[in-house]
């Protein structure tokens, strides 16, 4: 993969194109950090409708310490969305090149932590559950934030509620008919290709995702995680590097 596309994926300078690009991989990372954390924990952590959901029911059934264990799982997804923010925003004010790949850096660590400890943790899974569930909350929030802030709030990654409604409407606008003449005279309804391919093609990489990492966690379990983590420091290390150099440039002239 030439370097320049990589560098393209986290630069400060945004395009439709690398927001689609970035944005798929980063769907598939989810997809499969989602399946294969529920495979580890039994618990999906990359969105929240479901875990306010439980909290509410929970709640009805007296259920008390799991509604703090699903209020620590939204706060957890919240800060990692709220890192992000920091942390970007930080970046821009300073105009460095590196101001979406270092909250990316950061997930690939927390994944790569997640990878290589989490196989020794089995033996203590009643206390490393519950540790684990925020740690893969908190990375989620994070990431989406990443794709959310880089793509002005354009594409998400780490669910797919709205990308499947939106492609529901394209769809819908796609077969609608407009050949009376009363329709052409209303309105004529066109179906927005280019936003249609682009969530089909996130869609498709966050299934693809979900399918690689269950099947990978099943066959070799948490390290299944290490490749992701080390991909997405590649992405984020050419950005973090072009920083670094320029440091050290300022610093000797």
């Amino acid at each position: 993969m030439p370097i320049k596309f990589i560098q393209l994926l986290t630069s400060a300078e945004r395009s439709h194109k690398t927001n689609v690009q970035l944005g798929a991989y980063m769907a598939f990372v989810a997809g499969a950090v989602n399946a294969g954390g529920f495979l580890a924990i039994a618990r999906y952590t990359s969105h929240m409708s479901g875990i306010i959901s439980a909290i509410g029911d929970d709640f009805a059934l007296n259920h008390f310490l799991s509604v703090l264990g699903g209020l620590s799982l939204l706060i957890s997804f919240l800060a990692g969305a709220a890192t992000t923010a920091i942390i970007v925003n930080w970046g821009h004010r300073r105009k460095i090149h590196s101001e979406f790949a270092l909250p990316l850096l950061l997930e690939a660590i927390l994944l790569l932590v997640f990878g290589l400890v989490g196989a020794n943790l089995n033996m203590y899974l009643p206390l490393t559950v519950p540790a684990i569930a925020l740690v893969l909350c908190f990375v989620m929030g994070l990431q989406n934030a990443i794709v959310t802030k880089a793509s002005r709030a354009e594409i998400r990654t780490t669910h797919m509620t709205g990308v499947i409604t939106d492609i529901g409407i394209e769809l819908g606008k796609l077969v609608y008919w407009n050949k009376s003449a009363q329709a052409n005279a209303q309105g004529y309804v066109k179906a927005n290709r280019e936003k249609l391919r682009t969530h089909l093609f996130i869609f498709g990489m966050f299934l693809i995702g979900g399918i690689v990492g269950a099947v990978s966690f099943k066959k070799v379990g948490y390290i299944s995680v290490v490749p992701l983590s080390l991909s997405l420091v590649l992405i984020a290390g050419l950005q973090i590097y072009r920083d670094i150099r320029a440091i050290l440039k300022d610093a000797t002239s």
